[in-house]
Formats: C-alpha cells, structure tokens, sequence
C-alpha cells in the first residue's frame, strides 16, 4: 500500500466562506417573558377551552404584553396549515377534521376574558372546499351574539381567488378584515411560494369594495430594499388598504428562512412618515409590531 504525502498548503473547501455570520440580535428586539396574574389567566381560560393561539403557534414576541392585559389573538380551524412559508412557525402538513363547535367555545372564552376587541386568525385550509369560510362566518356571528359590545378584527387567509368563499368570511360582523401581504413582491416565491402578490392585493381591494375596513402587514429583515417596500405601500394603497402594520422578521428556528437585516428603530420611523404621507389611516412600524399589535387602536 503506498501512502500519499500529506500536503498542508492544499486550497481548503470554502465551506466556511459562504457560510454567513448570524448577525447578533440587537438590544430593541429583546423582550421580557410573560408573567403576572391576568397573563396566568388568559393561558388558563385558551387551556381549558382547548384553542388555539398566532401568540402560542407564532412565538409571537409580544405575547407577554398581549396575554398581560387580557388579549389574545385566537387561531381558528386547528393548528396544522396546508401552506409551507417560509417564515411561519406554524405547523405545515395535513390538516385534522375542524371542530364545529370551535366558534362557541371561542366566543365563551372571549366573553369569560371580557374582550373589549377580539382579533381572530387561522390557517390556510385549502383542501376545505369553502376554505374554511364558514366555520369563520360561524365564529364572528357567536362572539357578536354573546358579546355584542366587543370588536372584531379578522385576520383571514388567501382564498386563493374563490371570492365566494371570501364573501362568506367577511360578513358576519366584523369592524375589520386583515389580510397580509407580508413581503414585496420580489420575495413573493422564496417568502410565500403558494401565495401570489396580485392575488393578495385584489382579496383586499373586494374586501373594501364590500364596504369593510382593510388591514394588512408586512414583515422587514428579508432582504428587500427600500425602495421595494415603497411600492408595497403604494401598492397597498392604489388597492383601498385603510391601515398597515410593519414589524421585524424573527427567524423561528433553524429550518426557517434567514433573517437577512435587522432593521434599526429609525428606518421604521422612516416608514411611519411615509405611510402617512401616503393616506394610511393608520400605520403602526416598529421592530416588534405585529399583525395585532395594539390592534384596538386600527378600528
């Protein structure tokens, strides 16, 4: 057997090279974990009820603050979605049957919690023939019948074009439909790959058309640029957007997609003015806003 020399000034594989640095999350994203007595609560009431919260599913940095004054965000239609984002902490798969009596159980607990203004969710379920449409239209109608004082903001999916289905979901109540455009459009297959930007922004412009109050967000730390998120507000707005919400991207774990920025605190302030200017009713920007946060404030 003959062995080969070993030779140490070989070029090395550049491994190491193109593998890049996690940059190190900075002090404004840090939050303090969730106690106190109405925190214990709520956890308690979404417990015994059996429901499911975006707080809980999304490891939502704001949970803290949310479930310490009596609010929840409420995900409807289980836990399991049938789309895979690339930055969605929520489970992807095969969804289990919905439970029917989901909109009672969610309308006891908000009454229990004595919501002033509730913000309900779900995940995509698209092999739902009606998308799920009418277990949402079921949820608003049982929480205005048992708490008719309480707002409800509804954060609906993509119904992929089935405007029936759309229909059914916004008419049971509700003071205001969101529906996130969550990147620019040059993200759109790498950030959302079942999802189509046009198709986002004509859902929201139905909805205004059908007389109710729009909302969407959009995440940031992607990898747009400025000018990218620019054209997603005017976007937004040639489409009858009312309000818009604009957070950091956190990376949930290790098989999500990268955080590519942390954007600073100014350049948020930066996009607040230009929101305004735009005609924006409302625009929250900051590093830890999310789609409800202070969602009270977008009625």
């Amino acid at each position: 057997m003959i062995e080969l020399p070993i030779i140490s000034n070989l070029p090395q594989p550049e491994v190491a090279v193109t593998e890049r640095k996690r940059e190190k999350k900075p002090d404004w994203l840090r939050v303090k974990l969730p106690t106190g007595e109405k925190y214990r609560h709520v956890r308690s009431l979404v417990d015994q009820y059996k429901l499911h919260t975006i707080c809980q599913s999304g490891n939502c940095p704001n949970m803290g603050e949310c479930w310490g004054e009596g609010t929840a965000t409420f995900m409807i239609l289980g836990d399991v979605c049938t789309r895979s984002c690339t930055f969605c902490a929520v489970k992807t798969g095969r969804p289990p049957e919905y439970d029917e009596e989901e909109p009672i159980r969610v309308a006891q607990a908000i009454y229990l919690m004595q919501v002033k203004h509730a913000v309900i969710t779900s995940v995509n379920r698209d092999e739902l023939k009606d998308k799920g449409a009418e277990i949402w239209y079921q949820t608003v109608v049982s929480v205005k019948n048992l708490c008719p004082t309480t707002t409800i903001e509804t954060l609906i999916p993509d119904v992929k074009a089935d405007w029936s289905a759309l229909d059914r979901m916004i008419t049971g109540g509700q003071e205001l439909v969101s529906h996130n455009l969550e990147t620019v459009r040059s993200l759109y297959r790498r950030v959302r790959p079942q999802a189509k930007y046009d198709r986002s922004l004509e859902q929201i412009k139905r909805t205004k058309e059908a007389g109710l109050r729009t909302k969407s967000g959009i995440m940031l730390g992607l990898g747009e640029t400025k000018d990218e998120v620019l054209v997603a507000m005017d976007d937004l707005r040639a489409h009858d957007c009312d309000v818009i919400t604009l957070g950091q991207y956190l990376q949930p774990t290790k098989m999500h997609i990268e955080v590519a920025e942390y954007i600073h605190p100014d350049i948020f302030a930066f996009y607040k003015e230009e929101g305004d200017k735009r005609g924006f009713s409302f625009v929250e920007s900051g590093p830890l806003v999310r789609s409800s946060y202070h969602a009270e404030r977008h009625i």
